[in-house]
């Protein structure tokens, strides 16, 4: 199997792994785990980062917010851009996908974790 093979695996593979913990629910927990990492971003760099169309995370963000797992702000120094938050409960949501995705992955062989790291450092250096 050539190296491009294993890297569409690795993320076919990943993605329904992440989706099974997520419950069928993993663009959901792709935004909630954005906002928690870029919370002095607007909604429309968070819309650029995750490649969503901005209708479709309109939808999500009316979701979340009826779900009351995130709120939204007026920005402080731009009054017309929006600013996502997590709330107590989506904090405890994420929270808790993480430590399931994390124990599924990391707890039983902490080479994988050393491996993942490594591909992520490579990545990035190449975006």
């Amino acid at each position: 199997m050539r190296n491009i093979d294993k890297i569409l695996e690795i993320e076919a593979l990943t993605e329904n792994l992440t989706k099974h913990f997520a419950k069928n629910n993993l663009l959901k927990i792709k935004v909630l785990y954005f906002i928690s990492q870029y919370e002095n971003l607007s909604v429309s760099m968070i819309i650029e980062k995750l490649g969503l169309k901005k209708s479709n995370f309109a939808l999500m963000t009316k979701e979340l917010e009826s779900e009351e797992l995130i709120v939204s702000k007026q920005g402080e120094i731009d009054k017309r851009c929006r600013m996502l938050f997590l709330t107590e409960k989506g904090k405890e949501v994420l929270s808790s996908y993480l430590a399931n995705l994390n124990a599924f992955f990391f707890e039983q062989n902490p080479e994988v974790e050393k491996a993942i790291d490594t591909l992520s450092t490579y990545l990035n250096k190449k975006i």
